[in-house]
């Protein structure tokens, strides 16, 4: 039975296979705590020197929620659990996952991310939460990384 006014696991992804990981994780956490999970992805508009926004027809928002529905895709192959809610949050990520643990019961990360520097054991965001959030913070090693 789902915990209905309980905080939520928050699970931050990206599409990586840390990132899927995390996810894991985090239903796992979120079935044994009987506590809703919610996934998130971040957004943002990139600035070009001259302060101005890089667009020419891209959106990153419609990138996020297309990187955040694969990435449930994989995990859940259409089947997701019916306690999960999702979203794709503008801003930086470090900003978005911070204020997310402010209204979380744990917050569950991968290692590395997409981005950053290749054999680095932990990325800034992950690194970052695990300084400042509110909550717990669980960092999830992809086991083929």
């Amino acid at each position: 039975m789902e915990n209905t006014t309980a905080l939520p696991i928050v699970v931050g992804v990206d599409g990586s296979d840390a990132s899927l990981a995390a996810l894991h994780q985090g239903v796992r956490l979120s079935k044994a705590l009987d506590l809703p999970l919610r996934v998130v992805t971040t957004w943002s508009h990139p600035t070009t020197l001259d302060g101005g926004y890089a667009m020419n027809g891209w959106s990153p928002e419609r990138d996020a929620r297309e990187i955040l529905s694969t990435t449930l895709e994989r995990a859940f192959h259409g089947d997701p659990p019916p306690h999960l809610t999702s979203a794709a949050v503008e801003g930086l990520p470090s900003r978005v996952l911070l204020d997310e643990s402010k209204r979380a019961e744990m917050l569950v990360l991968g290692s590395r991310g997409h981005g950053g520097f290749v054999g680095m054991l932990m990325g800034s965001v992950s690194s970052a939460c695990a300084q400042h959030a509110h909550c717990p913070v669980l960092i999830v090693r992809d086991r083929d990384s």
